[in-house]
């Protein structure tokens, strides 16, 4: 070839990619077989939710893109008209049901035959403003959330998964804590009446401080399959568990917010298993869930290791 004809070929190359070699459209496999899912993982890609209030919250968010591969002796599947996609329908856009349908559906479609089947996992944290109990004060907080979206058989399904720290205070160690007390009280003031100021003061010293129940942070792991008719609100599914349990850990405090957290906790001392029947009796009221499977796990102060709940849907 002489320069003169590699400059002409290379000028008809910058101008024309249909001529650049693409293997997957005419290479051979060695042993021909489908494969049920093949795609990507961890694309960074950025878009909006809606909140409650209708205002939009920006979230740095990671894709998973994957599609069947379905004709026995195609190569591979086209990566790359994949990510595009990702990037035209949801990037710097709001993130709703018919953006996630329409994306599944051009997954499909750009391989030309050789897929059926789409799924895509978005995985994001929620930053979320909480108001203090009492004061006036106001903090964020974060919240790891994946949802998913798949189509089978022109079939699209939903998953929405949600983690929820909260607080626990072990109901035995709270009864156990309170008979120390009404001993030390016993103990102290022997006579056959007490004056009132006298126990107040006592209660307040640190005489007694006798003895205090056991807490720790725990975690509700929840995985949700929505129905195809739900609006996705997610801040309105985490603050509804969060009331539900009646414990969420707080953002910015004051003594007053803290001397309320205590009494919240005092309130609704819980062990694993009562976290579990609220969340379960909440769950199964959800006409939107169609399924769903979640973990409580009290992680415990007491013990090395935790106290946890694993359940799922009732089966009819």
């Amino acid at each position: 070839m002489t320069l003169l004809q590699l400059l002409d070929f290379t000028w008809k190359l910058m101008f024309n990619p249909e001529l650049l070699p693409d293997i997957t459209s005419y290479h051979s496999v060695n042993e021909p077989l489908a494969l049920q899912w093949v795609g990507m993982e961890d694309i960074a890609v950025p878009f909006s939710i809606a909140l409650s209030d209708g205002k939009l919250l920006p979230v740095a968010g990671k894709a998973d893109l994957l599609v069947s591969l379905d004709q026995p002796d195609a190569k591979g599947i086209h990566m790359s008209r994949l990510y595009l996609h990702l990037n035209e329908q949801l990037a710097n856009k709001k993130l709703d049901k018919t953006c996630l349908s329409h994306l599944l559906e051009l997954m499909v479609s750009s391989q030309k035959g050789i897929s059926k089947n789409a799924k895509i996992k978005l995985k994001f944290d929620v930053i979320l403003e909480k108001s203090a109990l009492l004061s006036n004060e106001m903090g964020y907080q974060s919240y790891p959330v994946t949802l998913s979206a798949q189509r089978i058989h022109n079939e699209v399904s939903y998953v929405l998964e949600l983690s929820i720290p909260y607080s626990s205070t072990c109901p035995c160690s709270a009864s156990l804590s309170q008979q120390l007390y009404g001993a030390a009280i016993n103990e102290h003031f022997s006579a056959a009446t007490i004056d009132k100021q006298d126990l107040l003061q006592w209660v307040e010293s640190k005489a007694g401080s006798v003895a205090t129940p056991h807490s720790q942070r725990s975690y509700a792991y929840l995985k949700l399959i929505l129905d195809n008719q739900y609006l996705l609100d997610i801040q309105s599914l985490i603050f509804k568990f969060e009331k539900l349990i009646a414990t969420p850990v707080q953002t910015a405090v004051k003594r007053e917010d803290e001397q309320e957290f205590a009494r919240l906790n005092a309130e609704n001392l819980m062990f694993c298993e009562d976290a579990a029947r609220r969340i379960k009796g909440e769950l199964e009221r959800m006409k939107f869930v169609t399924d769903y499977w979640f973990k409580v796990e009290h992680q415990e102060s007491l013990h090395a290791h935790n106290a946890v709940v694993i359940d799922q849907k009732q089966r009819m």
